[in-house]
């Protein structure tokens, strides 16, 4: 199915704070099917559960990536104790037991998360010609107008308004 495409500039609003969640694998060894697919595919039924509770979760959005051995998946969340709350609940303590069951430390695959809090002002973005991606799927798309013109100049707009709260 073909996202649709907005043309022309769009950036979001930035003024609230939001946590940018990175989690992935690596398949260390490609003949370790046993190893790794059950890590890869421990993660669907997650991604599933995040989409149907968004709104209790604190989950906003998310984006997939992958490369021949590694994958990585960007995720948006409301704030850092939602992403807690979530790392505490029936489906990923299942799929976190079961890789430290199955995997704990052969060197077959790889798993990583990293975490970033980005306070209100202090990101900004743009989507020239884009679907709504990242971000922009995560927060409100918006045309870039005179005063956002430049990554300086939304990064500026976003931390005055923010102190003028």
């Amino acid at each position: 199915m073909a996202k649709q495409v907005y043309p022309g500039r769009f950036t979001t609003e930035n003024d609230e704070k939001i946590v940018v969640f990175l989690i992935g694998m690596r398949i260390n060894n490609r003949l370790a099917v046993h190893k790794w697919l059950p890590v890869f595919n421990a993660m669907p039924g997650m991604i599933k559960e995040l989409y149907t509770n968004k709104d209790e979760l604190g989950f906003l959005s998310m984006e997939s990536y992958f490369g021949l051995r590694t994958t990585v998946m960007i995720q948006y969340w409301r704030s850092t104790e939602d992403l807690l709350a979530y790392a505490k609940m029936q489906k990923h303590l299942s799929a976190w037991k079961n890789f430290n069951k199955k995997v704990g430390n052969n060197d077959a695959v790889g798993i990583y998360h990293e975490t970033y809090e980005l306070e209100a002002g202090n990101y900004e973005s743009i989507y020239g010609n884009m679907p709504r991606h990242g971000l922009s799927k995560a927060l409100t798309h918006i045309p870039i107008t005179k005063e956002r013109v430049s990554a300086q100049k939304r990064l500026q707009k976003e931390k005055a308004k923010v102190a003028n709260s």
